[in-house]
């Protein structure tokens, strides 16, 4: 019974159903809520982040127990509580929206500490937290360039 709403917003509503980067498909998939939350400022958008992360976890502990994967390339969730807490700092405009997604997507591949690190924790909190870390790493990029004036 608990599966099935944990399997649509694991795939965040089929996002991780694309044959082809199924995490840019979820980062990308992200862009309506951040849209909807940026409207109540930055805080609403971190306290969105919290919340998907949260919810996230939970979904993607499902799926991974469901399919026995450690982590399910399905699992889209995670990619958007990731690029929610990049964005967070982003201006809200299409060039932060754009900033904010491609800086996500380099540090979601690249994994610098603590993201790595991350994945090693158990089912959902392994899937979620390394892109957690992730977006707190865009995060501070586009402070940073906000700060010297390139956004």
């Amino acid at each position: 019974m608990r599966y099935r709403p944990a399997y649509v917003l694991a795939i965040w509503f089929g996002c991780g159903r694309f044959p082809k980067m199924p995490g840019t498909a979820g980062t990308l998939g992200a862009i309506p809520l951040y849209l909807l939350l940026a409207r109540g400022g930055p805080l609403a958008v971190v306290a969105g982040a919290v919340v998907v992360t949260l919810v996230g976890v939970w979904a993607a502990t499902e799926v991974v127990r469901k399919t026995g994967l450690k982590d399910p390339q399905i699992v889209c969730i995670d990619e958007v509580a990731g690029v929610l807490i990049t964005l967070a700092a982003a201006p809200n405009n299409w060039k932060g929206i754009l900033a904010g997604v491609v800086l996500f997507r380099v540090f979601d591949q690249w994994k610098p500490w603590p993201a790595r690190q991350a994945e090693s924790l158990r089912e959902g909190w392994g899937v979620v937290m390394d892109d957690v870390f992730a977006g707190l790493w865009g995060a501070v990029l586009l402070l940073i360039i906000r700060r010297i004036g390139w956004l």
